[in-house]
């Protein structure tokens, strides 16, 4: 955690008055991805588990889907650079590296999401969950941040099952945190299909297809989700819940996965 935050010294005002103390802030990291010897994005993030915010950016580009996919990964931290090189197919269009969007994400994640949303697939599932389940696994989440309650300047992300949280991510934007997960689910043969996705972000449609992509039917936020999200999660087949707090929470869509 030291690694992705540094100290500053500040002048604190109070009711009490004014004082002399020195914060953790969360790091600003730049980092570019090169697919098959071509620049592909650079990503503002945090400085922890580059490689597998490298292999979830692709995956949830569609350029990957396959850990077998990938002949060579090569991550300098120093230098913030990923060198991936995978197997040559016809998904990997010249446009991917001219078109560029800068989505709404904290940490302005690009994505390529006009040129892969019509490749995203609905998803089939009838997978449920109570209220209670998301309360519980919510209040596990809030508590899995050290570098949250270190900065106050990270998003959280998570994949969880009904019951228990399977894998944590963190980092400065909300895309890069889902990325992270999707990366180290595909490195280590973690599945995700018919699980839950748990963010501290607002749901706006790019999320949406990342989740889509990895056929997750359930997306929870401690936030809220944008208009466009609404409507993406409607079409893609995914529940919806925001605004979980305490012991109330939102269903936008879908409702009849909640039990």
């Amino acid at each position: 955690m030291e690694d992705e935050l540094e100290r500053f010294p500040v002048l604190r005002f109070a009711k009490e008055g004014r004082s002399n103390a020195e914060l953790a802030v969360a790091k600003e990291f730049l980092f570019t991805i090169f697919l098959n010897g071509q620049e592909l994005a650079t990503l503002i993030c945090s400085p922890g588990n580059l490689r597998y915010l490298a292999v979830g950016f692709l995956a949830s580009e569609g350029l990957l889907h396959s850990k077998d996919e990938i002949k060579k990964i090569k991550v300098d931290d120093w230098l913030g650079t990923a060198r991936i090189e995978i197997e040559e197919s016809d998904k990997i269009d010249q446009g991917y590296f001219t078109k560029r969007l800068i989505a709404s994400a904290c940490g302005g994640a690009a994505t390529f999401y006009s040129l892969a949303e019509s490749a995203t697939p609905k998803v089939e599932s009838t997978v449920k969950i109570s209220p209670d389940q998301v309360f519980s696994l919510v209040n596990q989440f809030q508590h899995g941040s050290q570098l949250y309650l270190a900065t106050h300047g990270v998003h959280s992300a998570a994949l969880a099952d009904g019951r228990d949280i399977l894998v944590f991510s963190e980092d400065i934007g909300r895309h890069n945190a889902i990325d992270k997960i999707f990366g180290r689910c595909l490195l280590e043969d973690i599945p995700t299909s018919d699980r839950i996705i748990i963010s501290s972000g607002r749901i706006s449609s790019e999320i949406l297809h990342k989740v889509a992509k990895r056929g997750i039917p359930i997306i929870v936020s401690v936030s809220v989700p944008t208009s466009l999200g609404l409507k993406t999660a409607d079409k893609l087949g995914i529940t919806l819940i925001g605004s979980v707090r305490g012991k109330k929470m939102n269903v936008y869509t879908h409702n009849w996965r909640v039990s």
